[in-house]
């Protein structure tokens, strides 16, 4: 008989070792390792040659589009690539509180209106928890139907005797197989369950959506290989200050990746916002230095964002930098590049850059925008109210095309502005039909400097 082995794993990341370690490779971080036990898999037994699966032509193998169904929410609908997938498994992440049950009770709402029908498991609440904040939602109906439970085997059993085409697990840390000598939540029951319930939704063709939580760095909770084996990984993000949510598709097997929806808390629930471009330049100073407006591509979306920058005399030996928002040594390096090509020595300068509205940009197009935000504090000089600054910069202080210029520049003109600074590489025929807007092309931040404070 074999004998049981054991492994130790990370609790943040999932990362798997013989032995125990102080610092874990994948992730980094200190004291993280727990020990388990892993019982070998007995081998299977052999089958018949009539029941194993054989090889397919390619050109036997339809290609319908897939299934899907309207959630009735316009956000969620474009994160997930026009609508829910049958027989597909998604993964919801978020921190505490954010709205992760909120937003899938709302899509139950809307559901069990269009003749769907929908199992909401927990393994968190009771039934009579999960009916109060439905009752607050208004989703209340006799097809959606509740499950407190926190056994995968009776979840299985519960999905096939009433025939669900949605079912919800909130969540995957609580849920457990019986057969895993393990707490839930480790990474071998995480993983396990994940694999269960990966062959539930393609063997009754019942769309699951899994809700996981999410660890200090902001990945879900868990191994990495429950990310592989889903479908799609939704990310729900926000700022606790502020009311807006983004949900973020960071894989989509049935659309396109780094798609937003962005919602509003209130207290009613979440409500969809049409215009984000409104509702993240709410609020904007006018005439301030330091303040400078961008427009950034979130999947198929032009978004303006309003970049914050502010420079101080530093009373440190090495001045402070910090920014929130955008990648830190990316920041840096525009420093480095606006001292050097630019000409401003900020060797004795504190330089805090910051989106306002807490919006996470990692898009090269914002870097020209950064730059003229920081000398705008610099100079103590405000940038025109009425201009957009789009750009990509390189080490050499030149401005680099952008994808999706055109879209930009409509968006800008459609939210009133008069002026928009773009790369010169990106001037072509397209822009033509554009009006309503001065488009200004440049080639370097000496160029881009010399029109926002001329």
């Amino acid at each position: 008989m074999a004998k049981e082995k054991k492994i130790f794993f990370c609790k943040e990341c999932g990362y798997e070792s013989g032995r125990w370690l102080g610092q874990c490779p994948g992730c980094k971080e200190w004291n993280t390792f727990v020990e388990q036990e892993v019982k070998p898999v007995r081998g299977s037994k052999t089958v018949g040659i009539i029941d194993r699966p054989k090889p397919t032509s390619i050109t036997n193998v339809s290609s319908a589009e897939e299934s899907r169904i309207k959630t009735g929410i316009g956000e969620l609908d474009r994160v997930l690539g026009g609508g829910i997938v049958k027989g597909s498994l998604v993964l919801v992440g978020g921190a505490p509180g954010i709205g992760k049950s909120t937003l899938l009770l709302e899509m139950c709402r809307n559901l069990v209106n269009s003749d769907v029908n929908i199992l909401y498991v927990s393994g968190e609440e009771s039934l009579s928890q999960i009916k109060m904040r439905g009752e607050r939602l208004g989703a209340v109906s006799e097809k959606l139907l509740l499950l407190s439970d926190n056994d995968i085997d009776n979840v299985e059993n519960a999905v096939r005797d009433c025939s669900a085409d949605v079912v919800i697990i909130d969540s995957i840390q609580t849920m457990e197989a019986p057969g895993i000598e393990s707490a839930p939540g480790t990474v071998t029951q995480v993983r396990e369950v994940t694999s269960r319930m990966l062959q539930m939704a393609k063997t009754f063709g019942a769309a699951v959506f899994i809700v996981g939580h999410v660890t200090k760095e902001g990945t879900v909770a868990g191994p990495r290989t429950l990310e592989h084996m889903v479908d799609s990984v939704l990310y729900f993000e926000g700022d606790d200050s502020a009311g807006f949510r983004l949900l973020r598709a960071e894989k989509n097997r049935f659309g396109s990746t780094n798609e937003i929806g962005v919602f509003n808390m209130t207290d009613k629930g979440l409500e969809e916002v049409e215009n984000p471009s409104q509702m993240f330049l709410n609020g904007r100073p006018l005439n301030s230095p330091g303040s400078v407006v961008v427009c950034t591509i979130e999947g198929t979306r032009a978004i303006l964002v309003e970049i914050q920058a502010l420079c101080s005399d530093s009373g440190f030996s090495m001045p402070r930098r910090t920014s929130v928002g955008i990648d830190f040594n990316r920041t840096n390096l525009l420093i480095a590049v606006l001292e050097k090509r630019g000409g401003l020595s900020l060797s004795g300068c504190d330089c805090y850059v910051n989106i306002a509205g807490g919006m996470k940009i990692n898009e090269p197009s914002t870097d020209l925008g950064i730059i003229c935000a920081i000398a705008s504090s610099f100079r103590d000089k405000p940038v025109g109210d009425d201009m957009v600054i789009i750009g990509e910069v390189g080490l050499a202080g030149e401005i680099r095309g952008v994808r999706s210029s055109a879209q930009r520049i409509r968006e800008a003109a459609k939210m009133g502005y008069k002026r928009i600074i773009i790369p010169k590489s990106n001037m072509n025929s397209d822009l033509n039909d554009i009006k309503g807007i001065e488009i200004i092309p440049v080639n370097t931040i000496q160029d881009a400097l010399e029109i926002c404070f001329k």
